[in-house]
């Protein structure tokens, strides 16, 4: 059992430590940067709909699952596999899926701390009142200025990072712990803040519509698996982060319940992201429907025209910043764990090793948004344009790496881990395990591997070759 083992890096200190930390791991730019604005180009209320369905049934077995993985091996996500992996008299090959999760974390947060530093910049701008009367297309232009600046762009990334390396250099206590304990709750402050400013001032009736009534002839095949993969994606799953969280688990705390509760708030702070952000878009005449721009065009727009704009704009941008934070911290976490158990090194000594080299991947990213000549690519994987380094590792994780790895877990714990051990972790009931059992061991695989197929295109190839 997993009190047998013991974690070199401490345990969270209750139950609701490690809730705060994991919701905060999976809480971050995916809730409120992208489920609003993919929820806007796939129909609002019947996209949300399948979203919720796809968590509940896909995304809590495979979170219950990591958290086993980790708290049973109390170590670093590729070493507790190889660990449960002997223990099941299985192949250590198996450990490639702790592996598969630690260098997706690591490409993601070497991309994320870049995006992560935009919301930081709007902060400043925003407060500094720079929106206020701004006309649309100037917003538009300041946004591509900005993302095309190579100093600006390190200098706010560097920043994020260092912040990164401070906190968990500290340790799971005195870093990760006492950052959550704070940043978590002011981030469901602000949320609520921001929703009730954005209802008074928007067009809530229209928004609460447009999120909660579904209209399934908006909803394509195409927005059915974008819904599935995001809900995969959104709890921060196959990236090592709930395993290393997991492995700091008590063994007294009930994986089942904790990871139903940490999936409720994950969900909460993605639908009031919706709240806050679409009764100011339908208020002020913007297009749900936006894209990726929704966040640093739109809401710019409409905090510039409104009642206190200045003062809710920065602390909407604020809010972005602690989601993002959150879950640096969490990414970061899997490879200093596992420097400190294989190399030798201290702690601090680990995490500043790790935020350099992140640092210095980073500057592809960078380079990438500038449109440096070398950091421009002309490639084709598996039927995808790619034209720089960022394209490059955001489809390296998002549609190969982290599907893959999930696929991995799935298999690895509902048909390679014993089941007297899964029982021993999981210690529910009866008919609670064997429902998250039938799940892993079926549901699970088959859905992943169909979002791993749309991912990479092969289903629109196979459509279309049907409809020939």
């Amino acid at each position: 059992m997993s009190g047998t083992r013991q974690s070199v890096h401490g345990l969270w200190s209750s139950r609701l430590a490690f809730i705060l930390a994991a919701t905060g791991a999976a809480v971050g730019l995916g809730n409120i940067w992208k489920f609003p604005y993919i929820m806007g180009q796939n129909g609002g209320g019947a996209f949300v709909l399948v979203y919720l369905l796809c968590i509940l049934l896909i995304g809590i077995p495979v979170m219950m699952s990591e958290v086993l993985i980790g708290r049973r091996g109390r170590q670093s996500p590729g070493l507790s596999v190889k660990t449960l992996a002997l223990e099941a008299n299985g192949s250590t090959r198996w450990q490639l899926a702790g592996w598969s999760g630690l260098v997706a974390s690591y490409l993601i947060l070497s991309f994320y701390a870049v995006i992560a530093g935009w919301a930081l910049y709007y902060v400043f701008k925003t407060a500094s009142g720079d929106f206020v009367g701004m006309p649309a297309a100037e917003v538009g232009a300041e946004f591509g200025s900005f993302i095309s600046n190579p100093l600006l762009l390190i200098g706010f990334s560097t920043v994020i990072l260092a912040a990164t390396v401070y906190v968990v250099g500290r340790g799971v206590h005195k870093g990760l712990e006492q950052a959550v304990n704070y940043l978590m709750p002011a981030l469901f402050v602000l949320l609520l803040v921001m929703a009730l400013y954005s209802g008074f001032n928007g067009d809530f009736a229209q928004a609460a519509e447009f999120m909660f009534k579904p209209d399934f002839s908006k909803l394509t095949v195409n927005g059915v698996l974008l819904a599935l993969g995001h809900a995969f994606f959104s709890l921060s799953l196959a990236s090592g982060a709930m395993m290393i969280y997991g492995a700091y688990l008590p063994t007294n705390v009930s994986i089942g319940k904790t990871t139903i509760l940490i999936a409720l708030c994950d969900t909460a702070v993605a639908l009031l992201a919706g709240l806050a952000i679409f009764p100011l878009v339908f208020g002020y005449g913007l297009t749900p429907a936006e894209g990726p721009g929704l966040i640093f065009v739109t809401l710019p727009i409409a905090f510039g025209s409104m009642p206190f704009g200045t003062l809710f704009g920065t602390l909407f941008f604020v809010m972005l910043v602690f989601a993002a934070f959150t879950s640096t911290i969490a990414m970061i976490e899997s490879t200093v764990a596992w420097l400190v158990e294989t190399k030798g090194l201290k702690r601090y000594q680990a995490t500043i090793a790790t935020g350099l080299s992140l640092w210095l991947l980073g500057l592809l990213t960078v380079f990438s948004f500038a449109g440096a000549s070398w950091a421009s690519l002309d490639w084709t994987i598996l039927g995808k344009p790619i034209s720089n380094f960022f394209e490059l590792k955001d489809y390296l994780t998002s549609a190969i790496m982290l599907p893959v790895g999930g696929l991995f877990i799935a298999v690895f714990v509902g048909w390679v881990m014993t089941e007297k051990a899964t029982r021993e972790e999981l210690a529910t009931t009866p008919f609670a395990y064997q429902i998250w059992r039938l799940a892993i061991r079926w549901l699970t695989p088959v859905a992943v591997i169909i979002v791993f197929l749309n991912l990479i295109g092969l289903l629109d190839w196979f459509r279309s070759l049907t409809n020939q």
